[in-house]
């Protein structure tokens, strides 16, 4: 929608220019006319829901108004300008230039639809600021205790009690950034709470409005680390440590306030959680703390994983400079999704050692792979942004977007539903 609207009104301010050039006139009158008239078909497709009032028509609307509002003044006052070849070129040119500036939030961003939401419960949304009092942040030398914005999606007007689960974003993700995954599972009857971890998160906003951007040399560290000689085997085992006790303690912390609050706060949220049935889940860095919670928790009673290394499972031996795989069985109920950018990395010796397909420490977990897809094919960022997620991560995926993330969300749902509510069977297939 945002790109035809701005092709069309491009076309216009280059054909009405050379329309002024050939006949040597302004044309002031109707130039006036056809500006309030592009103003007025925006505000009806809006009224009418064609166009979907967000962020990313502010601007545009904006300029549209001002366009608009100069052009009935000049309407009013009746004044002809005199032909000018160079000052035409010159107003239509910042005209060009203004469209494309202010067309582009909803270019970036477009319009789409949402993935498929096929539950019964209609779905409400709950963020809070936990502060968590045994720890400092690290990120900052104010001394202030360690916080962590968390986000609910619940089942609305619930009436029951429903499995908690806990959701981990990438290494500069967002919380929503698997909200249509998050929407889906609670329609089917769960308690989704995904979290910010700041400084890890490109962005978080707390309960007062406070926002927290991504650290600087944390995102340095993890760009670093994906090249090829920046860092050593050791030093990069070393940072993977780092990031995943900031992870795991969030995810922990977490995890323990919700159980505590479930017994002593009356908010809806909390009252409509079965503390019994506990799963986790996260993309990339978060699916490897989710991993690594697997392991260390004992009331965590199904895991997935998505498109993550097990760092939990990583172990850097000095003598050879090279990464092994963990000796110890993992028993938690597991779920991998994998795209082909951590598939075709499984048979190698880098820090997916330990995902390896024929590693028997994890003969019980499930595994597939999206072929075609990649590393953001399994986040919402494709439907939200497709420019971003193509330049993110590198190009764009063969996989079609919808099929991808509605595929993952049905297996994901399917896979809780058999680990933590017993129905069906899971059976998924190898490649989707």
């Amino acid at each position: 929608m945002a790109t035809l609207l701005l092709l069309l009104a491009l076309i216009f301010e280059i054909a009405f220019t050379v329309y002024s050039i050939v006949t040597k006139e302004t044309h002031k009158k109707l130039k006036s006319w056809i500006r309030i008239g592009i103003l007025a078909v925006f505000v009806i497709l809006t009224l009418s829901q064609i166009i979907e009032w967000s962020f990313r028509w502010v601007m545009l609307a904006a300029f549209l108004f001002i366009l608009a509002l100069k052009s009935a003044v000049s309407l009013i006052r009746k004044k002809t300008p005199h032909y000018k070849t160079s000052s035409v070129v010159w107003k239509s040119t910042f005209i060009l230039f203004a469209l494309v500036f202010t067309a582009a939030p909803a270019i970036v961003f477009p319009q789409h639809k949402a993935p498929k939401v096929t539950g019964d419960y209609a779905v409400s949304t709950a963020t809070y600021t936990y502060v968590d009092k045994k720890r400092i942040e690290e990120f900052t030398d104010t001394g202030a205790n360690r916080f962590v914005n968390v986000e609910f999606w619940y089942p609305e007007n619930a009436d029951g009690s429903y499995p908690l689960l806990v959701f981990s974003h990438g290494a500069s993700g967002i919380k929503t950034s698997n909200a249509s995954t998050y929407n889906e599972l609670a329609s089917h009857g769960y308690v989704v709470a995904s979290i910010d971890h700041p400084y890890h998160s490109f962005y978080t906003s707390s309960e007062d409005g406070t926002k927290t951007m991504i650290n600087s040399d944390y995102n340095l560290e993890v760009s670093n680390a994906n090249k090829e000689g920046v860092y050593s085997k050791e030093e990069t085992y070393g940072l993977i440590q780092k990031w995943m006790k900031q992870r795991t303690d969030d995810m922990n912390f977490v995890i323990d306030t919700i159980l505590a609050k479930t017994k002593t706060d009356n908010d809806f949220v909390y009252q409509h959680i079965d503390t019994d049935k506990i799963g986790v889940f996260g993309h990339s860095m978060g699916g490897a703390a989710s991993v690594w919670l697997g392991r260390e928790r004992d009331d965590i009673r199904a895991v997935v994983n998505i498109d993550a290394p097990f760092f939990s499972d990583l172990v850097y031996k000095k003598e050879i400079d090279d990464y092994v795989a963990k000796s110890e069985a993992f028993s938690t109920p597991l779920l991998n999704i994998y795209s082909d950018d951590v598939w075709n990395q499984l048979d190698s010796n880098s820090t997916y050692v330990a995902n390896k397909l024929d590693n028997e420490q994890f003969n019980d977990a499930f595994t597939v792979h999206f072929k075609g897809a990649k590393h953001l094919s399994l986040t919402d960022l494709p439907l939200f942004s497709p420019i971003l997620a193509n330049i993110l991560q590198g190009g764009k995926a063969d996989i079609d977007k919808y099929y991808s993330i509605e595929t993952e969300n049905k297996l994901i749902l399917q896979f809780f539903d058999y680990e933590l509510k017993g129905i069906g069977q899971f059976t998924p297939e190898k490649t989707y």
